[in-house]
């Protein structure tokens, strides 16, 4: 299996280890010949709060990786799951330095659409490039909401990241009172509309979607994985009219919202379900080693 991650958890509490899981590897298409490489993700949003902190994580991250008996790093192989890791800003650097040995690569929560200039607080794209990013978070349903983030800044965001060569990773989902009145669909089908607007199909193929209903993100609360299979499979329905079938069945989508290690093999094992970006469960080495070694069985 491929452990290739790119930083966005504090995924490294404990020291407990975990096997090699042989989870069937690439995530397959019924539709067509189209192998989607399973990517997990752990974001550790301000967490945690202190530089020691996050580099003992990181180093304990690490050990993990070593208890492996197949590992392999970013772009040496498509045939095991890719792990990326979103620390926060100040800790991507010194992280990075840690983990790189690995096969272990940082990625940015968020970054601003324009290169440079008087905007304070704000971080560029080249930035986050330069210190050895691969991928950013786009359109985190905490920017949408609190940071009033809209569909034209993230679509805005989205270009600029793949501008400087980077992988965006789309943050896509409905809130508690959009699922309660049923616009699950229409909410998301209007987000990959807004957000993708612009991008080619060619581009599309450094595009990673998760899709995350807002009322299952840190609440405990976890969408039934037939549920979600539905929705990202919907997902594919919008692209497929964006772009065309293979584009729509070559993007991995991930799943966001409360992911445990007790729920991830059932998420894992829908056919149209390619990763978790995860959260909470990031910020203990074994739950996300576990959720990383997900045991996928058939549908």
């Amino acid at each position: 299996m491929k452990l290739s991650l790119a930083l966005a958890t504090l995924a490294v509490g404990g020291a407990s280890a975990f096997s090699v899981n042989q989870n069937g590897g690439l995530r397959t298409s019924t539709q067509l010949n189209v192998f989607r490489q399973p990517i997990m993700a752990g974001n550790w949003k301000m967490n945690p709060t202190t530089e020691s902190d996050a580099l003992n994580l990181a180093i304990g991250f690490c050990a993990l990786v070593d208890t492996l008996e197949d590992t392999c790093g970013l772009d040496e192989s498509d045939t095991c799951t890719e792990v990326v890791l979103f620390p926060p800003f100040p800790f991507i650097s010194k992280v990075k330095d840690i983990v790189q040995e690995k096969g272990i690569t940082v990625g940015a929560q968020q970054v601003y659409y324009e290169d440079k200039g008087a905007f304070t607080g704000s971080v560029a794209a080249s930035m986050v490039k330069s210190v050895g990013c691969e991928y950013v978070l786009c359109g985190h349903s905490e920017r949408r909401t609190l940071f009033s983030d809209s569909d034209v800044n993230i679509n805005a965001k989205v270009k600029k990241v793949l501008e400087f060569g980077m992988k965006p990773i789309l943050c896509i989902g409905e809130t508690q009172e959009e699922y309660d009145l049923g616009i699950t669909e229409e909410v998301c089908a209007m987000q990959v509309s807004k957000d993708l607007a612009g991008v080619s199909k060619k581009d599309l193929e450094n595009v990673v979607l998760a899709y995350e209903p807002v009322w299952a993100i840190g609440t405990g609360l976890v969408c039934d994985a037939e549920d979600a299979n539905k929705v990202h499979k919907f997902i594919r329905t919008v692209l497929a009219k964006m772009y065309d079938e293979e584009a729509a069945q070559s993007i991995r989508i991930q799943y966001g919202g409360s992911v445990t290690p007790e729920s991830v093999d059932g998420l894992m094992a829908m056919s149209d379900i390619d990763g978790c970006l995860v959260g909470g469960a990031s910020l203990f080495s074994d739950k996300f080693a576990r959720i990383c070694n997900f045991k996928a069985t058939e549908e």
